[in-house]
């Protein structure tokens, strides 16, 4: 039979990891068993660091008392313009999303929640609030990024 022996929050890859640990009772038993959570519900602090693009910036993380990671995180719920554009319309709207998301953020700390694996890797989905509420609801408010839950995102240029 096997018994838990320790549980605790560990950081992996800009990750919240919730580890636990079982030991075997025998010594003939096979080795500890790690268990991990693809998310994390948060709310953790984060200090922004660097602003990417309209939906996407660069933060450090307060995962636990005195320590933070450094993590890309995209802001879960929009999607907003790219930069790397397809026509001068979208451009333009890439660049006044990334505009408003680094005067309201940029060099401020914000609270994530909701956090999960990016689906390219490499980053994390979380929601994102600020002292004003939710970064994304302003954003789609401002009409500076749509409404996104995964799937095909629509094109920005030609009236899209």
């Amino acid at each position: 039979m096997l018994s838990p022996q320790l549980f605790g929050g560990v950081a992996a890859g800009g990750l919240i990891v919730l580890a636990g640990w079982l030991n075997p009772v025998s010594d003939l038993s096979p080795a500890p068993e790690r268990v991990a959570s693809a998310g994390f519900e948060g709310p953790v602090s984060a200090d922004v660091v660097r602003v990417i693009d309209g939906d996407t910036f660069e933060a450090n993380a307060q995962i636990w008392l005195g320590e933070t990671i450094a993590v890309r995180v995209r802001v879960a719920g929009i999607d907003a313009p790219e930069l790397h554009a397809r026509c001068e319309d979208e451009y333009r709207r890439a660049q006044a999303a990334r505009n408003y998301l680094a005067q309201r953020i940029a060099g401020r700390s914000v609270r994530l929640s909701d956090i999960r694996n990016d689906k390219y890797g490499g980053r994390v989905d979380a929601r994102v609030a600020d002292s004003n509420g939710d970064v994304a609801d302003a954003m789609i408010a401002k009409h500076l990024a749509r409404a996104y839950a995964g799937g095909r995102r629509g094109g920005w240029c030609d009236g899209a």
